[in-house]
């Protein structure tokens, strides 16, 4: 079964509230209070787990895709990574926007505001999204990424996978159109009762 905490599930081990492990230290506090003040399902959160290393230039299109895209986003960037942001991003997004070095990530998952969760897919990711019933957006890089990425939009179905260049680069353009996609289309629709579905076994 899922290895997500019972408090996050069925709720029968009290005690069982976290994995017991952390690589780096979570900016809790800031991250559930800028949640708490969106409406549900508003967010798109972003974190690429704590290996994936994106390139300058694609770290670029990324947010520029998040800031075009104009909806609330909470995104993890390491704090090895945040030299490769665009110069005063920061104070040019405002409160459309927060980055963090590190976030509670099941909290945050688990959060109302939360509308879809952008992925590098990892396994344990993708287990914490299937399991507190988040759309995903799939962005794989290596290893069994792109295999979770395959299973989370075309057999679970709960979300899309970005379409990537040939050099597996994706453009704004793209990230647009998926977040859009998983946010507000018709499909979005049908994956947010698919993603429910598999809360519902995950707690079972």
């Amino acid at each position: 079964g899922p290895t997500v905490p019972s408090m996050y599930l069925d709720k029968r081990l009290s005690e069982d509230k976290n994995y017991g492990f952390s690589l780096f230290n979570a900016k809790v506090a800031e991250c559930m209070e800028w949640l708490n003040s969106k409406e549900p399902n508003s967010v798109v959160y972003l974190s690429f787990g704590s290996l994936v290393i994106l390139k300058e230039d694609q770290m670029l299109e990324l947010a520029a895709g998040l800031k075009q895209s104009g909806r609330f986003f909470l995104w993890v960037v390491r704090e090895t990574e945040t030299h490769k942001l665009p110069r005063n991003y920061v104070e040019e997004i405002g409160e459309k926007g927060l980055i963090v070095s590190w976030s509670p990530q099941l909290d945050v998952l688990a959060h109302k505001s939360i509308g879809c969760f952008l992925t590098h897919c990892g396994w344990n990711s993708t287990l914490e999204g299937l399991s507190l019933g988040v759309p995903m957006i799939g962005m794989p890089h290596w290893t069994d990424q792109p295999t979770n990425a395959k299973f989370m939009q075309d057999v679970w179905k709960v979300g899309v996978r970005v379409k990537a260049e040939g050099d597996g680069f994706v453009r704004r353009e793209e990230i647009m159109r998926s977040v859009e996609e998983v946010m507000e289309g018709e499909k979005g629709k049908e994956i947010r009762k698919n993603a429910e579905k598999w809360k519902v076994l995950a707690q079972e």
